[in-house]
């Protein structure tokens, strides 16, 4: 039976009261529509350098630990078997086949058959077909690196090509597999040819995909420079020329580049004050994404001192949400309890039973365990920074003490890998709980981003990943949020999506209208990107 790619299927209060206005999270005036798309053109995309901006392991999808991060970089090269995409408001977010024709679940959706598009090559000519797929899959698979998919693969035959089709057999049901491919750099399929023929050190520099440009030149983490793939199987598509992504180093310079002309898009701004200045800003188009991503505060279950469960219930009595969003942020972004956000399925406000502030019963709780003293980091960006110096403040009102550091992507990975650490600052979600970054990304045991072994929590995320029934999904995750709220694992903050900066006469989905993210930032469609000029 053929299975229809599936539709079961945001944060600003302010926003979602423009997009009701007709505001579509949007202002100013560069991005407005303006006519037919136009082809030809450059532009070029500022990535904050420690998050999209940075890409140390290369652009190989088989070994970029960063792909998460990148997505703009790797779509651009690679395209995708299947997208995110939704309405111009965001709304009626789906996954769509690309490079895939499309797909069908059987046996009790514990095989899946992918079907390539016939007739696509790789931007080096050769031909893109299930057998370039399949090598992908397994050499995917077979990696080191923490990119690795952690599909439930059976061992015999867990990988086969049938005609123009990929074969996936599970040892389990694994009905979200297609939403969390998007997510997953399983979806970006490099050319076997090219890859043989350069090596892997240096196709990691110059890879070679069938997505909408191919490398120009590539200084990691600062410069990657593209060119239209004139071998790309949509006719007429991308309509630029030429792409450039460039590392920067935070909101301001990238506002201040765009100002002067330097640079014609940033994705990622999540500077309030700037933010505010560039909706003032007519030559510019500011929007903002539904938040599918929530802020939270990972505690570390395997080490002292959250290895008991009075000290992480002392951290959630301790954290005043309300005064983060409201004397930093405007109240712009709406409290999370759980591990989706209004962008995203399945999303619930609350989780019942949720603690929340309660400074007498903090210090109640620090007394009792004889003090508290807590190490958290986070990644380097000014919302996180900001939170964190917040909530250093509140927590040592109650008596914890706290120790802060914000690190870069690459150092924060390796933190993480350490084991040694104790709270950390992140955002957990995606657009579906089970992809990428999810819930099971900050949750699962198997996660080397997990401060949680719960075999109960991980049986309740393989249900939900298992099953395409919506509702049954839906009271699987919100049991799962439950217990993770039950046994106080890890304080939510609120759902936080960025903005993307563009400046006039620049336009395209993802980039200038919205689309859920599918991880932190929005997987822009870059081969419909145009400038008017």
């Amino acid at each position: 039976m053929r299975t229809p790619i599936p539709r079961f299927l945001a944060a600003f209060a302010a926003l979602i009261l423009l997009a009701a206005c007709g505001g579509g999270g949007q202002a100013g005036q560069g991005g407005a529509a303006a006519g037919p798309p136009q082809r030809g053109g450059s532009i070029t995309v500022l990535e904050l350098n420690s998050f999209a901006g940075a890409w140390p392991s290369g652009l190989d999808p088989a070994t970029n630990t960063t792909g998460g991060a990148n997505l703009s970089q790797m779509n651009a090269i690679f395209g995708g078997l299947f997208a995110l995409t939704a309405d111009e408001d965001g709304g009626n977010a789906r996954v769509v086949p690309e490079l895939a024709s499309g797909y069908e679940l059987a046996d009790g959706d514990r095989t899946i058959r992918i079907t390539i598009r016939d007739g696509v090559k790789f931007s080096d000519g050769t031909p893109f077909d299930a057998e370039a797929v399949a090598f992908n899959f397994r050499r995917d698979i077979t990696s080191t690196c923490t990119c690795a998919p952690r599909w439930p693969l059976a061992e015999q035959n867990g990988i086969s090509v049938e005609g123009n089709s990929v074969v996936l057999r599970f040892t389990r049901p694994y009905g979200a597999v297609i939403n969390s491919m998007v997510v997953s750099n399983v979806n970006w399929i490099a050319s076997p040819t090219a890859l043989q023929q350069m090596g892997p050190e240096q196709f990691k520099i110059t890879p070679v995909g069938a997505g909408p440009f191919k490398v120009v030149s590539n200084q990691l983490s600062s410069e990657l420079k593209l060119t239209r793939n004139e071998n790309y199987f949509k006719p007429g598509l991308p309509y630029l020329d030429n792409l450039t992504f460039k590392s920067v180093g935070g909101d301001q310079p990238a506002y201040q580049a765009i100002l002067a002309g330097q640079a014609q898009a940033y994705e990622g701004m999540n500077t309030t004050p700037l933010i505010e200045q560039a909706q003032a800003n007519k030559q510019l188009t500011v929007t903002i994404q539904p938040p599918t991503s929530p802020y939270l505060i990972q505690l570390n279950t395997k080490t002292a001192p959250f290895d008991n469960q009075k000290a992480r219930e002392a951290v959630y009595y301790a954290t005043n949400v309300d005064a983060i969003r409201k004397g930093l942020f405007k109240d712009w972004y709406p409290a999370a309890q759980t591990f989706t956000g209004p962008g995203g399925l399945f999303h619930h406000d609350t989780i019942d039973g949720y603690r929340t502030y309660d400074p007498d019963k903090a210090r109640a709780l620090v007394a009792e365990l004889g003090g508290l003293t807590v190490d958290l980091g986070t990644l380097k960006s000014y919302v996180a920074e900001q939170v964190m110096t917040a909530l250093q403040s509140q927590w040592e009102a109650v008596g914890i003490k706290t120790t802060i550091h914000s690190d870069q992507l690459n150092a924060l990975i390796g933190n993480f890998n350490s084991n040694k650490w104790q709270a950390m600052l992140q955002t957990a979600g995606a657009w579906d709980p089970a992809a990428g970054v999810g819930v099971g990304f900050r949750f699962a045991a198997t996660s080397p981003f997990s401060g949680v072994s719960d075999p109960a929590l991980d049986d309740l995320l393989n249900q939900a990943a298992a099953t395409v029934d919506p509702a049954t999904r839906e009271t699987l995750y919100l049991q799962a949020g439950k217990r993770i709220s039950d046994n106080a694992y890890a304080p939510y903050i609120l759902a936080f999506a960025p903005a993307n900066v563009t400046a006039a006469g620049v336009h395209g989905p993802g980039l200038t209208t919205k689309i859920p993210p599918v991880l932190v930032n929005t997987g822009v469609l870059w081969d419909q990107v145009w400038t008017s000029r």
